[in-house]
């Protein structure tokens, strides 16, 4: 599908916006508690969508494809306002209540706040990932308004120098820690995302980074060094290239640094195992809900299950619920898919268990209600409680 033109991209977020800044701040519609319980019962409750409405990136990372110094200029994309709307309808008629908007750099597109206030007014819950460099007063004001629920910031390193080399933006921590201040003022989330890398010589260094920096929760983004779908966040670089035994040490770390600081960290330890059994060729416990819960689209409008798969699910103008797909996959480790089929499965477990009832299927009903899983997802929802009810 054709991009719009590349000067209708380029400029950050603050961009004028005549239509949203003149709006006022946008109210999104709520959802009682009960007609929550409902969505858990009928399909397992929201899904999410990684929406990544551009492939140009304004960062320089080391362990990255959209690199500025290594994309190529002629292949540059990025939707249009009118294409991420049709998304945003569609992802309300299929239960879709998270949209993650990611890139490359989501601020480089000039629509981005008129996509976030569409998005909160047909009543999803966006979400920002972007490596902050392009924060300014007005967008962070602006995005608040436009009904904004949660951003997530890039974090590479426990000290600024080698964050701001590593990314190619320098002053960029100075603008996070000013995004973190006014974000938490106005109510809403900041989460660190934390590329597990050589950057890090001391995990137990990154807590109080993290505070000085304002996050008051991180998650850790597990190192990628290839990936068959059309996103590009991976490298071969040495930066994120390890032995299997390093990596399981990796994330030995991470389990350590989570104990010992008590820092809130987002990935659930029962993930963290999970990843570690993957790394070890064990029996995984849980399979992942890319392609039933959780979906990346790209800038051609190209569904995927995962970042991983080689081939899309469907044109987003296709998707509905023939075209989910749910069986138990464990072929990666995304943290943004895995980690939260940890904390779902509970939700889905009760999805399961009522609807085999309805068809009188009390044996298989009863089988989804004691499955031992449920515990340990409950266990990770209630380690994460804080998390998520300010997502």
């Amino acid at each position: 599908m054709d991009s719009a033109p590349l000067n209708s991209v380029a400029a950050p977020a603050s961009a004028p916006d005549t239509a949203a800044a003149a709006s006022g701040p946008v109210v999104r519609p709520r959802r009682s508690g009960f007609q929550l319980f409902r969505e858990v019962l009928d399909h397992g409750g929201p899904g999410y969508l990684q929406f990544a409405i551009t492939n140009i990136c304004n960062a320089d990372c080391d362990f990255c494809g959209f690199a500025r110094s290594k994309f190529d200029p002629k292949a540059r994309r990025s939707v249009t306002l009118q294409e991420a709307r049709d998304v945003i309808d569609i992802c309300v008629r299929n239960h879709i209540g998270y949209l993650l908007f990611v890139g490359g750099e989501p601020m480089v597109h000039r629509d981005l706040r008129a996509m976030t206030r569409y998005a909160a007014e047909r009543g999803l819950h966006p979400m920002i990932c972007t490596n902050g460099g392009l924060w300014t007063e007005e967008n962070m004001r602006g995005l608040a308004d436009d009904g904004l629920s949660s951003v997530i910031m890039s974090i590479d390193a426990h000290d600024v120098a080698k964050h701001e080399k590593n990314r190619g933006l320098p002053d960029v921590c100075r603008k996070i820690r000013r995004a973190n201040e006014f974000f938490h003022s106005a109510g809403i989330q900041t989460t660190a995302s934390i590329t597990a890398s050589r950057l890090i010589e001391d995990y137990d260094k990154l807590p109080a980074f993290l505070e000085w920096l304002g996050f008051r929760s991180c998650t850790f983004s597990y190192p990628l060094t290839s990936l068959a779908s059309s996103y590009l966040s991976f490298s071969d670089s040495g930066l994120v290239s390890y032995t299997r035994d390093e990596l399981i040490e990796v994330f030995e770390k991470i389990k350590q640094m989570k104990r010992r600081s008590g820092y809130p960290v987002v990935n659930p330890m029962e993930s963290l195992r999970e990843m570690q059994r993957h790394l070890k060729g064990e029996r995984e416990r849980f399979g992942c809900l890319g392609g039933h819960k959780y979906f990346y689209l790209d800038w051609h409008l190209n569904l995927y299950r995962c970042h991983y798969w080689e081939t899309p699910m469907c044109n987003i103008y296709e998707f509905d619920e023939t075209k989910l797909i749910r069986d138990g996959c464990t072929r990666c480790m995304i943290d943004c898919y895995r980690d939260p089929s940890v904390l779902q499965f509970v939700a889905i477990s009760a999805s399961d268990a009522w609807n085999a009832l309805k068809r009188g299927r009390l044996l298989k009903a009863a089988g989804h209600v004691f499955d031992r899983r449920n515990l340990t997802s409950l266990k990770a929802v209630w380690e994460d409680r804080k998390w998520i009810g300010k997502v």
